[in-house]
Parts: structure tokens; sequence; C-alpha cells
């Protein structure tokens, strides 16, 4: 039990003196902590399981009934669940997916990174400098919040070309390029490399993204529809990169406070069909993932909830929606 629940009233006389909300580390117990932390493997096949699911139904759906209104909804919930194969990632990231860190490592790869074009350990490294430099310059996310708040014109143009593909093929031959180390800009695969040392790029890189995807494409052949891995492509290329604009921009831009922890991240309530179409294993949690960064996403929910009833995020940067982000992320004035 911590201090503060021993010792109720030193806890009011102390919020009396001091007008801060206490510390999240103040109102959870060392046991609650734990709790958070713990990591259960069935949750983390469920989690995998769940989100390759939800894209057979959406290609079960075209095959069903190929129309123009089903293959929309597919792009869409396709685009998102790809999104959702990157929280995997990002999970697997923390070593938060599965407390085998070396089966952890393997799934997060190859059932989430590889299908999406990604991988698990330069996006680690990076990502890992995202947590520690958070909204400082040397964030390397920060390009993608600083630009707001923007016009509405401006926000329609992100948009569209998102939509129209033009976002998805520059992401396309970038990444080709820096997997296969044919740039020289700083990447993924080149950043904290030591002097005289040389990236993990080449050819290599890019076999697991084939195999991955040829698997998809061989299941897709033998259930006798393998134009349908078009739609896989194209949600890749188009509906993914909005989402994945949109998940950016709720998480981090517009910082009330860019150097409080509470302030510098947003966490954004979700309705079914946002956590369907926006905001897939629980990544709305942002706020609490930053506060501690291992706590698997199935417990963020009640981190979240036992924060909030203890009065840790009076002030936290907490919004009601994902409609009321958007709203101030194009209100400046053209």
């Amino acid at each position: 039990m911590s201090t503060a629940e021993a010792h109720p009233e030193s806890r009011s006389e102390a919020a009396a003196a001091d007008p801060r909300p206490p510390s999240w580390r103040e109102v959870l117990s060392r046991e609650e902590i734990d709790s958070l932390l713990e990591i259960q493997d069935w949750r983390g096949w469920w989690t995998i399981v769940v989100n390759w699911a939800v894209i057979a139904a959406a290609f079960w759906l075209v095959a069903w009934a190929p129309n123009p209104l089903t293959i929309l909804v597919a792009l869409f919930v396709i685009g998102a669940r790809q999104l959702g194969m990157a929280v995997v990632m990002h999970e697997a990231s923390h070593r938060a997916l599965l407390s085998n860190r070396k089966l952890n490592d393997w799934a997060g790869n190859w059932l989430a990174a590889y299908p999406i074009w990604s991988d698990l350990r330069p996006y680690r490294d990076y990502h890992l400098v995202h947590h520690a430099k958070t909204g400082t310059p040397e964030d390397p996310d920060l390009s993608l919040v600083t630009p707001f708040p923007i016009t509405k014109a401006s926000f329609r143009r992100k948009i569209w070309r998102d939509l129209s593909g033009q976002t998805g093929w520059k992401q396309a031959k970038a990444v080709a390029l820096r997997d296969l180390g044919w740039t020289r800009r700083k990447t993924q695969r080149t950043a904290g490399l030591k002097a005289g040392e040389k990236a993990d790029v080449g050819w290599h890189k890019v076999a697991p993204v084939a195999i991955t995807n040829g698997i998809l494409l061989g299941i897709l052949a033998l259930c006798g529809h393998p134009e349908l891995y078009l739609l896989w492509v194209i949600a890749w290329l188009t509906t993914n990169r909005l989402v994945t604009r949109l998940r950016s921009i709720a998480e981090h831009a517009l910082p009330s406070d860019p150097s409080d922890p509470l302030r510098n991240t947003r966490t954004t309530a979700a309705s079914w069909w946002e956590r369907l179409l926006l905001a897939p294993n629980r990544v709305n949690y942002h706020l609490e993932h930053h506060l501690l960064m291992t706590v698997p996403l199935y417990n963020l929910p009640r981190m979240h909830r036992l924060l909030k009833e203890r009065g840790a995020l009076e002030g936290a940067l907490l919004s009601p929606n994902y409609w009321s982000v958007y709203t101030e992320a194009c209100s400046k004035a053209a």
C-alpha cells in the first residue's frame, strides 16, 4: 500500500498545500504497478489473432459481395488493421507483447512488422529515442506533429495526398531505398551508428517482407481469390497512410506544454467505430503509455481509470473524441 493510501489525511493536507495534481507514481501502489506491467501471453497472441481475423473478414466481405461499397469498407478496415499490425510491432518493441523475449521479437516481426514492410529491431532503437526526447528538438517524430494547427484547406490536401496514394508511393520509395542502403539520408537503419559502423541493409532486409506478403497472397490464392491481395497493397498505399497520419496528430499534436509529460502526449476517448477505423489495439491511450511504456496495451484502460479516479490526470491532455482533435488541428485561419 502506498503512503498516500495508508494516510489519506496526509494526502488531503498535501493537496491543500500544493494545488498541482499528484503524480501517477504517488497514486499507484507498487502492487498495482506490478499488476499493470504483467504480461499475459494469451492476450498477446489473442491481439495478433484478432487483428488478422478482422483483416480476413474484410477480404471475405469483398469475396462475398464484390462491389464499390464493400471494397471501400474493406480498404478502410484493412488500412486501420495495418496500423494495428504496427501497434503490435510497437508493443513488441517495448517487449510487452510476449514474456519470452525471443518469441516476442519473432512474433513482432513475422506476424506484424514484415507484412506491412517494417522491421522491429531498427524501429525499437528509433522509437526509444522518441520516448526519451518527446517534444524536444531531438524527438525523431517531431516533424509529424509540429505543423499544427493548420488551415482546413491544408488538412484537406493532406487527406487527398494520402487517399490518392501520393503519400504511400513516396513512402514506398523511401522504405525501399532505406532497406537496400541506396540513400544517404539518415534513416531508422543508420540512426545511432558509431563511426565506422555500417547499417544492416541490403536485399536480405527486403526478403522477409516478400516472404510474408507471398504467404498472404498464397493463402488468398488457395481460397480462390488471389486478386484480393490488391486490397492489401492499395490499403497500404492509401487508407493506412491516412489513419497513420490521424493517429500521429492525435498522439502529440498541439501540446499545451511540450515539457510536461501530462501535456505533451494525448489520450483520446474512442468509440467502437473509432477503435475499428482509427485507434486499433488501445493505441488511443497514448498518454498512459508514455508515463509507463512497458504496460501491455490491454492494461492501459485500467491504468487510465485508476489515474483518473485518483486525480492524477487533472489538467492532462485528454480529448473526448477524435473529431475534437482534428477540429483543433485544422483551426488556423486561412
